[in-house]
Parts: structure tokens; sequence; C-alpha cells
């Protein structure tokens, strides 16, 4: 699995490309991607402990569908999580 499979998701619309570098592009991963393309995302931060650490940061602090599943996900590859701390709530803080 490589970052290239996530360039044709319909999360990088208004992207010209993929930058794994930009917590910016990440967020929109998690808001807006397909399963597939969070599958490879998990598999790629199977393996990549810094990108663990800011999609957790990124869960914890930007209004993101499903952040205890996210969290979760990143329990099971070892980063020390707390499914009951308190999330942004993205209903209350974006325009859905």
């Amino acid at each position: 699995m490589s970052a290239v499979e996530i360039e044709t998701s319909r999360a990088l619309w208004n992207r010209s490309g993929l930058d794994l570098d930009s917590d910016e592009v990440l967020a929109q991963v998690l808001d807006r991607g397909e399963m597939e393309t969070w599958r490879v995302l998990y598999r790629l931060a199977r393996t990549d402990a810094r990108l663990r650490a800011r999609l957790k940061r990124i869960v914890l602090t930007v209004p993101v569908p499903l952040p205890r599943f996210w969290l979760a996900a990143l329990g099971s590859l070892g980063e020390a999580v707390d499914l009951s701390t308190d999330v942004p709530d993205y209903y209350r803080e974006t325009g859905v």
C-alpha cells in the first residue's frame, strides 16, 4: 500500500495532488475520504509513528466524523488513546 492510492480519493477534489505532510490534507481525508482511502491511510499509519501521532492530534482538535473510530484504530496500532476523552463535535462545529 502506498500514498499513491489515496491520490484518486474524492476527498482531494479541491487539491492538485496529495501531500501527506499537510495536516490540512489529512483532516480533509478523514472528513471526506472513502472507506478504501481510510484503509490505505490506516496501513500507512501502521508503520509510521509520526503519522499516527499527527492523526491523533487532528482527531482530538479538528471536528471530523467518526473521531472515536479513528481513536480506536490508532489504539489498535499501539497509540495510547483515551476513548472517553472529549473530541470536537462534528455536527455542532460544522455546517452539517
